[in-house]
């Protein structure tokens, strides 16, 4: 049986190469990173005719192979490398009707490495109200290939596809255009002196950083006699390059594209007037946030509360059904408390995502990052940093990488060290579940306080990386001048499908990486709470009795009773009218006593956890965090989510239920937690804020150091930036919770 066929899906951003893939693969793809390099790299199966696949690699989008940035660098190395294992049998290089000279340019070039070449004309569907007609006979004579006319929108040309690719032997390797004439003295040179290589991939290497082939540019003085061309000599031929190609592209789309220049471009024109005005923009911008935060709360309620619901339901049957001993509270009280503390987040996360993925497929989230170019400038921040600054409210680690299209060094370092301050999706458990606890439900025209309260997060963060922009900028005082340059693809209607796929495979991405984290994490945790050294914990039992036999149960503990008879009493008030007194006294009694029994029991988990190891090492740091509101257990929490930010809600969902027999949602153990000196609730709005405030500011996440410095090349830069943003996180929750308390 033969191999499979690997095909490389090339293309410019936003000709719809997503789509494409989305198409051929349809759920059997996965995601990664290319090895040893942070570039996100998709591929996936797809069945040709006659029962032959097709391994299809998503590349990075790229408009030429003269590159500019690492993305490109990816393309350009692998279609160099043959002995790499994802070398491309066929390119299929995936073309926008309407910037089809533009993306020509990319596919000559490919052409011209003697790769097999099939061209994809997508958005086909928008030719009629564009006015243009194509004479696909003549463009495929005349390109000396196979073309794809094709509408992922409606479903139209995947099967012509997959037939190209299935007789890719049978496409012309010629190229199509002579990059030899720019310079022929020099490349003649070139081809004497490696007369066993291809030329322009020779042109390639020379011109690019791609320095994995025999042949090194830093070894062409040492090894032969060629003399190497300077930078600007280098560029110069390039644009030559770029000129001649153009004017092949020019001679072809004069005989086989036709425009209706009468065609309806109106309605593009006045949106993007209304959607960048200088006002108005930034209202409706607002708006739009504002419908999709309280979308986030309002959407994923009740799917939140089931899964809640499910894992508590889940840890009791555990402990119901398994026989007593580690292995049943290893489960019970540290795997299904970790993770469930993670699980139920999904919702909000599958919502945040399903808005964004909705604005990029729009068009619209160009024109943010065109609107917010005019905030950025005041700062001295490229207009290219909005790219990273608005993609980390997904992740700062792609943010991070998302810097490398910024030219200027210091632009690009300044972007990358305030980048984190963007709120990211990783704390949205964070902050979901302490706004639960300590914001009220309450509405005002309309829009609930939660949601109000979750958007000024996201706000104070911007805020905060822009102003460190700024201190940046004069701290290195940065005097370069940078253009900013957005191509502003056409408004679309998102395509079903292709949300789909972004919302499935960033959450997936998101829960399974911050599961194995977090899974790690409540093991080690729930030993840690499980065990300890010393006699009080050993006797624990013991020492709660009889303490409680000789003074009585804790303020506190006798409060929540009384608290708890209360509402028990009313209901049976409610509900039984006519009853006799007695009967709802017997009743009431019946409930102490169950009440009583359960605190106890309670108590003296409380006391084994607190005298454990990691009662002693949260003791250990809570003079640290209690001038924050913080108690030993939000502590570590703390600590622990230097690992990742969304480990703080497992980690306080296991420590809260080690030794806890009581059926309840980690939401409610929260809620139901006290500081034992006064019996206040530990969540309250002063405590809230500062943790709210706290991981607004703080550099919580080990990956995003790592990031950080593979990009800058040094561990100074991302230890100043946890130096700097710790302290400032720790001055600001400070100081919050001392003027709220």
């Amino acid at each position: 049986m033969s191999k499979n066929i690997n095909v490389a899906l090339i293309g410019n951003p936003n000709t719809g190469k997503t789509s494409v893939f989305n198409q051929l693969t349809g759920l059997k793809q996965k995601v990664g990173n290319y090895p040893g390099i942070t570039v996100e790299k998709k591929e996936g199966i797809c069945k040709l005719p006659r029962g032959v696949k097709a391994h299809i690699l998503d590349l990075p989008g790229t408009y030429s192979l003269n590159t500019t940035s690492l993305d490109e660098s990816v393309v350009v190395e692998l279609l160099l490398n043959k002995n790499d294992k994802d070398y491309p049998d066929v390119a299929v290089v995936v073309s926008d009707v309407e910037n089809l000279k533009r993306n020509l340019l990319l596919f000559t070039q490919i052409k011209d490495l003697k790769i097999p070449a099939i061209l994809v004309i997508n958005m086909a569907d928008r030719m009629s109200r564009k006015g243009i007609s194509l004479d696909i006979e003549l463009m495929e004579e005349k390109l000396n290939t196979k073309i794809a006319l094709v509408s992922t929108r409606k479903n139209i040309g995947i099967e012509r596809i997959k037939e190209l690719i299935a007789d890719y032997k049978n496409l012309s390797r010629e190229p199509n255009v002579n990059a030899s004439l720019i310079a022929p003295d020099y490349f003649e040179r070139l081809k004497k002196t490696f007369p066993n290589e291809d030329l322009y991939k020779l042109w390639l290497v020379i011109t690019q950083d791609v320095n994995f082939m025999p042949i090194q540019k830093k070894r062409f003085k040492e090894e032969t006699s060629f003399d190497i061309k300077s930078k600007s000599e280098l560029k110069r031929l390039q644009q030559k390059e770029t000129i001649l190609r153009y004017q092949f592209i020019n001679g072809i789309l004069k005989e086989t594209y036709k425009v209706d220049l009468q065609a309806a471009k109106g309605f593009r024109a006045t949106l993007d007037k209304i959607l960048t005005h200088k006002v108005f923009g930034y209202v409706i911008f607002f708006m739009i946030l504002l419908l999709i935060f309280q979308a986030i709360y309002d959407w994923s309620s009740y799917p939140m509360d089931f899964i809640d619901e499910q894992f508590a339901a889940a840890s009791e049957w555990v402990k119901d059904t398994l026989p007593p001993g580690v292995f049943t509270n290893l489960i019970a009280e540290g795997i299904l408390a970790g993770i469930g503390g993670i699980v139920i987040f999904i919702p909000q996360i599958a919502f945040l995502f399903l808005f964004i993925a909705l604005l990029e497929e729009s068009g619209y989230m160009s024109r943010v990052v065109f609107l917010m170019d005019r905030v950025m400038r005041p700062f001295g921040l490229s207009g290219k940093s909005v790219v990273p600054l608005i993609s980390g409210t997904a992740c700062a680690i792609p943010a991070v990488m998302a810097t490398r299209n910024i030219e200027n060094w210091k632009e690009r370092l300044i972007t990358i060290l305030v980048t984190p301050f963007t709120t990211c999706s990783a704390r949205l458990p964070v902050y979901l579940i302490i706004i639960a606890l300590v914001i009220p439900e309450g509405r005002l025209f309309g829009l609930g306080y939660q949601a109000l309260a979750l958007m000024s997060l996201y706000l104070i963060g911007f805020a905060a990386a822009i102003l460190s922009a700024m201190i940046l900028n004069k701290v290195l005082n940065i005097r370069s001048r940078s253009f900013f340059v957005v191509e502003m693809p056409n408004y679309k209607i998102p395509l079903f499908k292709n949300v789909f796929y972004t919302v499935v495979e960033k959450t997936k991405s998101f829960v399974y990486g911050a599961g194995k984290i977090i899974l790690a994490i409540s093991i080690v945790l729930w030993f840690l709470g499980s065990n300890g050294y010393s006699d009080d914990f050993q006797n624990a039992e013991s020492i709660v009795t009889e303490r409680i036999a000789e003074k009585g149960l804790s303020d506190p503990s006798e409060a929540y009773i009384d608290e708890k008879l209360e509402s028990y009493s009313r209901q049976l008030r409610d509900s039984l009218p006519a009853a006799n007194r007695m009967v709802i006294d017997l009743a009431v009694e019946e409930k102490r006593d169950d009440l009583q029994e359960r605190v106890i029991g309670q108590e003296i988990a409380s006391y084994k956890l607190e005298h454990s190891y990691i009662g002693y090492l949260g003791k250990a740091i809570q003079p640290i965090v209690k001038p924050l509101g913080y108690d030993w257990k939000i502590g570590i929490a703390v600590l622990t989510s230097f690992a990742a930010r969304e480990v703080f809600v497992g980690t306080l969902a296991t420590i809260y239920s080690v030794g806890s027999d009581e059926e309840e949602t980690i939401k409610n153990r929260m809620a139901a937690e006290r500081w034992p000196d006064t019996g206040k609730p530990l969540f309250n709005l002063a405590s809230g804020i500062s943790l709210l405030l706290f991981y607004a500011f703080a550099m919580q996440c080990m990956s995003t150091l790592a990031i950080v410095k593979r990009e800058t090349n040094s561990w100074k830069w991302p230890m100043y930036q946890l130096v700097f943003m710790s302290l400032f996180a720790y001055i600001v929750a400070l100081i919050a919770y001392q003027i709220l308390k």
